[in-house]
């Protein structure tokens, strides 16, 4: 993963807070709880990221 898989991870978070939003506006909580995962999942991968970030630093 780098710069593309990072830009990916931020899409898919912003795709989750809107499908969140959306499912708050409707009262649909099927779309919250996508929502909410979506956002979780990025969370993850950006957190990948850094730890792969930190370990690059310490090996270089």
């Amino acid at each position: 993963m780098g710069l593309d898989d990072r830009a990916k991870a931020t899409a898919q978070n912003i795709e989750g807070k809107i499908q969140e939003a959306a499912g708050d506006l409707t009262g649909d909580p099927k779309a919250q709880a996508e929502g909410k995962a979506k956002q979780a999942e990025a969370k993850v991968h950006h957190t990948v990221e850094d730890v792969k970030d930190e370990v690059k630093k310490i090996a270089d």
